[in-house]
């Protein structure tokens, strides 16, 4: 079920009618079954996935916390062999016998294991790290094994965040579904809020930028380096407007049901540094991987070679994790070595020379959103061979004539990016100013709420489709 449709609207004010009619005791099943649909309304089979890592995830905590010694070790090391297989099967198993086939066809032999006609279910690699951090949490100690299983299902498969996330700790998350949540108006009106916000971003940002940026990337090979240019800004703020909507909707959605998710993106576009950047940009799987990958391998307590293997092993994860494709790939590694450069400019010192100006802040903004970008084209691109021609056109400045599409819709989508940026300076830059939403004037926060809904039904794009992270 997606967000930016009328089916989810529906659904949202029935579950949450329901949900504040009905006794405490009641809530979590309601929870969960809604979820239920919401999952299923994707395609109905797949429920039996997500059922049976659930199933395993449940015993494996109880096991885990019960055992002591090697025995916990092994129920742990058991149940992530099985989210990660699972994942291994739906997402890679194709990608690895495609590079099979291309290594044995180099040498002379025939690949013969046939590929897998199957689709990869909605959000697996969201719910999988879920998952995964509950039985991990249990293993350290910080999180009690969950002994009522509805519960713990509802922890993986929670509405709002189920599909693209944030991907939830099990001390921020379980807990709350014990706790009683009354109807509190002024909760339930930050909570939508954060929807309309999202709707915004979504509808009449991402989407139509999308219009462009789609035009151009389908077709590298018509497009001048101009054009191309344009489009991998565009897709910059399309990206960033597409995910953080669904953030931005999952948190104002779970906040109106009473409960509080984790801020999973910080006006990243602002970073002064590439840390920075991943510090602001998706928060959730930026920290999952500190904390379960980076941290374990040594993180930064070792020598900077090691140092410098850890950061760039993490990249390299973090980009198969995005997407079974050498482009998802080659965007983690461009990422991991721009981190590496960070740490050795770091190490050197040569960041003392930066005097801490409004110039040098700029500068550094711009440098930081500019090899972001180009590691965009990677993350954006059809193919790897699409990546490469784009990079050529930009390098050798070639191509043919600038592609404007309509024109209507091309000053639209400029208009958006600068009014995005004008609101996301505001919070970054004078977060106590130019209030709108929560201004004390009653008069001012109707009209911004007004604004917006006008906003939306004149420029929103309503045909755009699924959020671009439904697809990891």
């Amino acid at each position: 079920m997606l967000f930016n449709s009328l089916h989810f609207v529906a659904f949202f004010i029935i579950v949450c009618s329901i949900y504040f009619s009905i006794g405490h005791k009641y809530r979590w099943l309601l929870l969960l079954l809604s979820s239920c649909y919401f999952y299923m309304v994707f395609l109905p089979i797949y429920i039996l996935i997500l059922g049976f890592t659930i199933v395993i995830d449940y015993y494996a905590g109880i096991l885990i916390e019960k055992n002591t010694g090697r025995k916990r070790k092994l129920y742990l090391i058991m149940s992530l062999v099985a989210n990660i297989g699972i994942l291994a099967v739906f997402k890679y198993y194709n990608f690895l016998n495609d590079n099979l086939s291309v290594l044995l066809n180099s040498i002379g032999y025939n690949n013969h294991i046939p590929n897998l006609s199957i689709l990869l279910p909605v959000g697996l690699s969201f719910h999988t790290f879920q998952a995964m951090s509950y039985t991990i949490e249990v293993y350290r100690g910080n999180q009690k094994a969950e002994s009522n299983f509805g519960i713990y299902a509802l922890y993986v498969m929670f509405f709002p965040q189920l599909v693209a996330g944030p991907i939830e700790r099990p001390q921020n998350v379980i807990h709350q579904f014990y706790e009683k949540h009354n109807f509190e108006i002024n909760r339930i009106v930050e909570g939508l809020k954060m929807v309309l916000v999202g709707f915004i971003k979504k509808l009449v940002v991402a989407d139509r930028l999308a219009i462009y940026v789609n035009a151009v990337y389908d077709n590298p090979d018509k497009h001048s380096a101009v054009s191309i240019a344009v489009a991998t800004m565009m897709f910059a703020f399309q990206i960033y407007c597409d995910f953080s909507a669904y953030s931005e909707i999952a948190i104002g959605t779970a906040k109106v049901l009473g409960f509080d998710l984790m801020t999973n993106f910080r006006r990243p576009y602002f970073a002064k540094n590439i840390q920075d950047f991943w510090g602001r940009w998706h928060i959730s799987l930026s920290t999952w991987f500190r904390d379960y990958l980076y941290i374990p391998l040594g993180g930064s307590r070792v020598a900077v070679p090691r140092w410098c293997f850890n950061v760039f092993v993490v990249f390299m994860v973090s980009g198969l994790w995005h997407g079974a494709s050498w482009t998802f790939i080659i965007w983690g590694a461009l990422h991991g070595f721009y981190s590496i450069f960070g740490i050795i400019f770091k190490k050197l010192k040569f960041d003392v020379f930066l005097r801490k100006t409004l110039v040098t802040r700029v500068l550094s903004n711009l440098f930081i959103f500019g090899i972001v970008c180009f590691a965009w084209i990677f993350f954006r691109a059809r193919n790897v061979h699409d990546a490469l021609l784009i990079c050529k056109s930009l390098l050798t400045v070639k191509g043919g004539g600038l592609f404007l599409g309509v024109p209507a819709s091309f000053f639209y989508s400029i208009m958006a990016i600068l009014g995005l940026l004008l609101y996301e300076y505001i919070l970054e830059y004078h977060p106590n100013k130019f209030k709108v939403f929560n201004n004390k004037n009653v008069v001012i926060r109707y009209a911004g709420y007004s604004l917006s809904i006008i906003i939306i039904i004149l420029f929103g794009v309503f045909n755009g489709g699924q959020f671009i992270y439904f697809q990891f």
